[in-house]
Order: structure tokens, then sequence, then C-alpha cells
């Protein structure tokens, strides 16, 4: 077996390390791909195979490789399997409250909570296409991409326009008691997802990435926290707006780093 560590200037996020998960998906000969953001530098574990490169550099993020050696490996899948159901238990706890946000940010009129909560959805998307699409072919996986980052850049877009009708509107001011009660709870379940992830103690990407997303989470849950305490005691809607547009520009984000799943 070849370990072959490569250099990649312009991985600097996740969002990269999605793109090469994709690229490189299909190619039997790879057995493992251990990424490290913060250093920029991916390890693949391959048997003998001219592809690999040439995939990496049609990316264009600056690959050039390392050091190559030969060594003996084995699959971990047990290791795998535990990740797996870290994975699967953040999934339904991001989609969950997913549920509870979008229904207590429309009962509240809430903006922030509403923007929250398809960030949860966001989240919740990010770790079902790696479970859900094992196994099956790269132009299925790119197809929910497609399908899934065009339906939240749709609802992200629907609300900054509601953020910017309710700037300009007479709305009542937002029930600060429902935002702070449902964020701390988001933010208890957060707690609780980046624990999971952090006591897999893995230094792969996927898991890392599933980190950051979910300190994120938290800061975003935070920001909505203070946003509530604001509204009580400005008697103002504007710091739950200003709040929910900031986190609905992130979930714009997030859906066009998906997006670009899909290509």
């Amino acid at each position: 077996m070849i370990k072959s560590t490569y250099i990649i200037s312009k991985m600097d996020c996740p969002s990269e390390e999605r793109l090469i998960r994709m690229k490189l998906d299909g190619i039997s000969a790879i057995h493992d791909l251990q990424f490290n953001i913060t250093e920029r530098t991916l390890i693949i574990v391959h048997s003998e195979n001219n592809e690999i490169e040439r995939k990496l550099k049609s990316l264009d993020l600056g690959s050039e490789l390392k050091e190559q050696s030969v060594i003996d490996w084995q699959s971990a899948k047990n290791k795998n399997d535990v990740q797996s159901k870290l994975l699967w238990a953040v999934l339904v706890i991001n989609f969950g409250f997913f549920l509870i946000e979008i229904v207590a940010g429309l009962f509240s009129g809430s903006m922030g909570l509403v923007a929250d909560s398809l960030d949860m959805l966001a989240d919740a998307f990010v770790y079902g296409l790696s479970l859900w699409a094992v196994g099956s072919t790269i132009t299925r996986k790119k197809k929910v991409a497609r399908l899934s980052g065009y339906f939240q850049l749709s609802l992200a877009f629907l609300g900054i326009f509601e953020v910017i009708r309710r700037f300009i509107g007479f709305e009542e001011m937002p029930d600060y008691r429902i935002m702070i009660g449902v964020s701390i709870l988001a933010l208890i379940a957060n707690a609780i997802c980046l624990y999971l992830l952090q006591k897999s103690k893995s230094n792969e990407a996927h898991m890392k990435a599933s980190m950051i997303f979910t300190s994120n989470d938290v800061i975003i849950n935070a920001g909505i926290i203070l946003a509530g305490f604001l509204v009580l005691f400005t008697q103002s809607k504007y710091p739950d707006l200003i709040v929910g547009a900031i986190v609905f520009f992130i979930v714009i984000r997030g859906s066009v780093r998906i997006l670009k799943l899909g290509k």
C-alpha cells in the first residue's frame, strides 16, 4: 500500500475538503483519506493509481505531492462504524432542532430562530449526505447536493426578503422568552453534539469539519440569546432582525458551498 502526502495550498475551510472528497470518490484504489485543514495537507492511502494526482490538479487548489512511501495498512472498519454512529446522532439532533426552531420561530415571530433552524437543516444535510450516499454513485451524490443546495438557497433568500420587509414594516416585537428559551435548548444540544464529536478523538477532516460546523452553531445560538435579551431591554424588533439577517447570510454561504459539490 502507498501513502502519499499532498500539500493543498488553497484548502483553508471544510468546503475544499468536501470538494476533494467528491472529486476522488469512485477511485477504487483509494483506501483512506486524511485531511488536515490547519496544515493544508492531505494523506491518501492507496494502491498504484495515476488518476489521483490528475484529479487533484483539475481542482486547481494548488495540490503538490510532498512525499510518498510504502506502508502496511488495514482498513479501520470499527473506527468508521463508531464515527458513523456519532454522525447519525449529530444528524438526528440537528434535524430535530430544525423542526423545533422553525415552529418556535414562526410562532414567536423571531427571524433569528427561523434563520437558525435553516442553519440546523443545512448542517443536518451535510451529515446526512455523507451517510446516505455511502455506496451510491457519484452522479446521485451530485444530484442530491444540487437539489439540496438550491432548496436551502431559496429558503435563505426568502428569509432575507422577510427580514427586509419587517425592517421597513410595522411588525410587532418578537417574543423574547421563546427566543431565549429555545436558543438555550439549542445551545445545549449543540454542546452535546460537540462533546460527542470530540469524544471520537478523530483527526480526520470530515469529523473535524463536523466539529467546526457545530462550534459555529454554538456561537450562533449565543448570538440569538443575546438578541433575545436586547429585544427585552430595548423593547425593539431590530436586534432579532439583525441576528436573523446574519444567520441567513451564513446559510447562503453554506448553500453555495453545497452547490459546489454538485458540479
